[in-house]
């Protein structure tokens, strides 16, 4: 890939991140020297049932915080969510939000930051139609507790939330929407489901290897991807089936790298996943697993040298683009990941509103190789056979 060295580029990298075994503890203390003194803790419906939610919500209390919790989130987060937490911020009289959780946790921890003090319709901030000039206020305090190590949406500047008629899904971005402390805690994920786990994991690495093969000038983002993918090689397979605080922490140290990186672009993966999570409501991790050998498959006659260095820093001893996809389609298998779309209750009678989504959807803007609406229905039917 040749690039022009005379073009001017701007480079942002993320937040203040607080990382390792136990700092969850830090979180009321930290809160409490801002100033704060009542937390919207956002999270979702399944991790408000379990111990850990009660543990760092008793950390809040003890720091002499007043706790306000919402979990009205869907497993794909929809305009409606994000509403109606932020009445709850305005009605509970909060001033600090904590997105507690994953993926969907924060998408809508950090839209209800911004919808809390910006009036227009949530979608007028669109980013595909320039909506970041309209994010001119200030958010509340907001700070970010992964549980996952998936999304990597704890250091992220942008949310992604679904329509709750179309299923079209609008990024909403903005350096105004960063957390301004990250508390990473790898212990937080120890009790993670296989599964969960799993999905996550392969999200990760999704981001990682999409953000390394996308087109663009970003030694920096391409660097941090290149170290993810190998964390998350390194680690994904222990952190499954035989967790231990190294591969969490691995696990959880390659997902904040993954979004990290991802600010260079993502790609044809991440645009056939975005429509199965809305049309069919695929678990966006589960949908990205699945879907990225096919991608990489379609990639491999433009990317075919980065996937050769992809392949040679995970140590595979076949290093061509076919043996790097051969060893999703083995690594999704060592997960109890389906091969196919089929198991997962796709039809071919979806393929066409599929297709129609992804050709719609932005990320492939960034893909090394172009697709079409012809070329995303190919992709679609070949991961139902």
């Amino acid at each position: 890939m040749a690039y022009d060295f005379n073009q001017r580029m701007n480079f942002n990298f993320p937040t203040s991140i607080r990382f390792g075994n136990g700092v969850i503890d830090e979180l009321g203390p930290h809160l409490s020297q801002e100033k704060l003194k009542h937390v919207l803790l956002v999270s979702d419906p399944g991790l408000i049932k379990l111990p850990v939610f009660e543990q760092v919500s008793s950390l809040l209390r003890n720091a002499g915080l007043r706790v306000t919790s919402f979990s009205e989130i869907a497993k794909n987060p929809v305009k409606s969510n994000v509403l109606k937490g932020a009445d709850l911020f305005h009605s509970s009289g909060c001033d600090c939000i904590v997105g507690f959780g994953g993926g969907a946790s924060m998408d809508v921890a950090r839209a209800i930051a911004l919808k809390v003090h910006h009036p227009l319709d949530l979608f007028d901030y669109d980013d595909a139609i320039g909506g970041d000039r309209h994010v001119t206020e200030t958010v509340p305090y907001f700070v970010t507790v992964p549980t996952t190590s998936g999304t990597g949406s704890e250091v992220g500047r942008s949310t992604v939330i679904a329509d709750d008629v179309t299923h079209e899904k609008k990024i909403l971005f903005s350096p105004r929407l960063m957390a301004r402390k990250v508390f990473a805690d790898p212990a937080l994920t120890m009790g993670l489901p296989l599964f969960v786990t799993a999905t996550t994991g392969m999200d990760a690495l999704t981001h990682c290897v999409e953000a390394y093969l996308a087109k663009g000038f970003s030694p920096l983002c391409d660097g941090v991807a290149l170290e993810g993918i190998r964390l998350i090689a390194d680690s994904l397979e222990c952190a499954t089936h035989a967790p231990d605080l190294e591969s969490r922490s691995k696990m959880m140290m390659g997902a904040l790298m993954g979004a990290t990186a991802f600010q260079k672009g993502l790609g044809v993966v991440h645009s056939l996943a975005h429509p199965l999570s809305t049309l069919v409501d695929m678990h966006h991790g589960l949908a990205n697993a699945v879907m990225i050998p096919y991608g990489m498959e379609f990639n491999a006659p433009v990317s075919a040298p980065r996937m050769k260095t992809i392949a040679r820093t995970i140590g595979l001893e076949d290093e061509s683009a076919d043996g790097f996809v051969r060893w999703l389609h083995e690594t999704n298998a060592k997960l109890g990941i389906p091969a196919s779309l089929a198991l997962l209750g796709v039809t071919p009678e979806h393929v066409e509103k599929l297709s129609s989504l992804a050709i719609a959807d932005p990320c492939h803007g960034s893909n090394e190789r172009p697709v079409t609406r012809e070329d995303f229905a190919s992709l679609y039917r070949k991961a139902l056979a």
